[in-house]
């Protein structure tokens, strides 16, 4: 069984990445290449700063939350982290969820799914990859940028792709369950 887990990054009060999030957790459903597919709001999993004595390699965690967001990570085989672009990189509460871990990230793909204005928060992706591949997770080249996402919110504040958007999420899944089995012997042997 393969689990997807999709990382809502954006903590901020009147946040558009949670509806963003929750549109893309119904097409990811409804792509089927998963059998299970979580999504895990940073704002509800509410990590303080760093706050572990030991590093993260060593899996010694002293703290319920982190033993808790550990079992969540290691719990899913693939990621799509949810992001928005904040002054031409990623924000401080995505950061801190990936640096409390370790070996809970090891062989994972990444996809990202980000937005903002004419950059579609790609300066943030591109910031970010550094980090990620440095936890041996495989980012995905397949993304979903949104420009201009506010033209997307409706009224209700939900989430309206364009063709562009969701030709884009299909591209991304179908990416992400290929790398997926291909790095799984990966994550069995670490």
């Amino acid at each position: 069984m393969s689990k997807l887990g999709i990382i809502v990054a954006s903590t901020r009060p009147g946040r558009i990445g949670l509806p963003i999030a929750q549109w893309f957790e119904g097409d990811a459903r409804a792509h089927g290449g998963f059998d299970e597919v979580r999504l895990i709001d940073l704002a509800e999993v509410a990590l303080p700063f760093m706050d572990e004595p030991n590093h993260p390699r060593l899996g010694q965690y002293t703290k319920q939350h982190t033993r808790d967001w550990s079992a969540r990570i290691a719990g899913v085989d693939a990621l799509v982290f949810v992001m928005p672009e904040y002054n031409y990189g990623y924000n401080a509460e995505l950061k801190n969820a990936i640096d409390f871990l370790h070996n809970e990230w090891l062989y994972k793909p990444v996809g990202f799914l980000s937005y903002g204005g004419v950059s579609a928060g790609t300066r943030a992706v591109q910031a970010i990859k550094q980090v990620v591949t440095t936890l041996k997770m495989t980012p995905l080249v397949e993304a979903v940028s949104i420009p201009f996402v506010h033209q997307m919110i409706d009224d209700e504040a939900q989430f309206q792709p364009n063709e562009v958007v969701a030709a884009a999420s299909k591209t991304m899944l179908d990416e992400l369950v290929r790398v997926e089995a291909a790095l799984r012997p990966l994550r069995q042997g670490a």
